[in-house]
């Protein structure tokens, strides 16, 4: 290796976004090596909006394999990791720097450790899908820093061992993750139904309804569900292969009726796997219902679907607009039932893509305050409003997949020391 210890350090930035299953990953085959006992298929948020930004680095001069997420030093002896790190250092490739006179042979890799920093820009385990673009984003960077010669998908199947959902977050657009039949996992990766740019119209709004973690961690809702549930079964042969086919169908034809019916059901159809679980599950609450019940009224009274919903492990609702028009006026009748609390700031409470709020004719509290009743709720106008029931809403699309972020000024380490900025 080149230079004396301390001289060098060689580092990659990339950014990762997150994902949303519209047909349900939920229960594993192999918990070691986290096989599903299905396929699903999920969409690619816009990495502008949700994503993961991780540094990895590597120096001589580490003395240990070191990691920080959100700026918190964290323990990378976790089975996961470990099993992530494993994989990749098996697969490293020679690397050399000139400029900085770096030159690493490929079996240097197992005796050099690792600085990993990242930083989730929305809250971390409240359902949101943040270990999927973690580990998804922790896999991406190690390959690039490390010179792997494979592709996204074969990567997806070591991000896979990190977090099963963070397999699909290695493509944007439309992705199905594979569940294979191979005991060895090697057939089970994630492959690109279609990229973000496909099927573009579609706006994606999410209530953030508590950001705080969830009482039953997907890892052992899963297991448990496995394990008790009379249902899940039933789910995984018969209802999830029909459903991926015509999930698939709905989402080349951009047929937009089929694919809500699709994202709704499933998403229902798991919670009441969750809810056959014993003891139950219950990852949703009163406030996920009321924005399901507000979502059905509207695509009831419209005689067909504005508007699909899918809840992931937590009470956070995805709610699928088939265009901005729509999606104008979902956020009215999202912001008319769950208005924010009179002292929020409503640029605190819209994030993401805030033009939204401006195509619903929305400048100002007063004009929250100002809604008339949606017109499906006309005979039954509700007495109080669910104040403070959503803790904020992100406005975003579809998005694309991983990127190397190669301005140095995004690195979330010290290019000369390796350690946190």
């Amino acid at each position: 290796m080149g230079g004396e210890p301390a001289k060098w350090v060689s580092m990659v930035t990339a950014r990762t976004p997150t994902n949303i299953a519209v047909i349900k990953y939920w229960g594993k085959r192999d918990e070691t090596l986290i096989l599903p006992i299905n396929d699903s298929i999920s969409v690619t948020l816009d990495p502008n909006h949700l994503c993961t930004t991780t540094t990895v680095s590597c120096s001589p001069s580490f003395d240990q394999d070191r990691m920080w997420l959100n700026g918190k030093e964290i323990s990378l002896q976790g089975g996961r990791f470990q099993s992530c790190l494993r994989e990749i250092r098996a697969r490293a490739q020679d690397v050399e720097d000139e400029k900085k006179g770096i030159k690493i042979k490929k079996e240097d890799w197992q005796n050099l450790h690792l600085h990993i920093a990242s930083y989730n820009n929305f809250p971390t385990a409240a359902g949101l899908a943040s270990s999927a673009a973690g580990l998804a984003c922790l896999v991406f960077s190690l390959a690039k820093l490390m010179n792997l010669k494979e592709d996204n998908s074969q990567l997806s199947a070591i991000a896979r061992q990190g977090s099963g959902s963070a397999c699909r977050s290695l493509y944007g657009g439309f992705v199905k993750w594979v569940m294979g039949k191979e005991d060895n996992g090697s057939d089970s990766l994630a492959v690109q139904l279609a990229d973000e740019k496909h099927w573009d119209e579609l706006v994606i709004i999410i209530a953030v309804v508590s950001a705080r973690q969830k009482e039953t961690s997907s890892t052992s809702g899963m297991r448990d569900t496995v394990e008790t549930s009379a249902l899940i079964q039933h789910r995984a042969k018969e209802v999830v292969p029909k459903r991926i086919i015509q999930m698939e169908d709905a989402i080349q034809k951009r047929d937009f009726p089929s694919f809500a019916r699709l994202a709704c059901t499933d998403s229902n159809q798991f919670h009441a796997v969750c809810l056959d679980t014993y003891p139950p599950i219950f990852y949703m609450n009163d406030t996920s219902h009321r924005i399901i019940s507000c979502v059905e009224k509207w695509n009831r009274a419209e005689g067909t679907p504005q508007v699909a919903y899918t809840f992931d492990a937590g009470p956070n609702a995805v709610m699928i607009a088939r265009n901005r028009k729509t999606a104008a006026l979902l956020l009215q009748r999202l912001l008319y039932n769950f208005p924010p609390q009179s002292d929020t700031d409503l640029d605190s409470y819209i994030i993401g893509d805030k033009s939204i709020l401006e195509d619903a004719g929305i400048k100002d509290m007063k004009d929250v305050e100002g809604l008339a009743p949606p017109p499906e709720i006309k005979d039954n106008i509700p007495t109080q409003k669910s104040k403070g029931d959503v803790s904020y809403f992100i406005c975003t699309r579809p998005g694309g997949g991983p990127v190397v972020l190669a301005d140095e000024t995004q690195a979330l380490l010290d290019p000369l020391t390796g350690l946190p900025k």
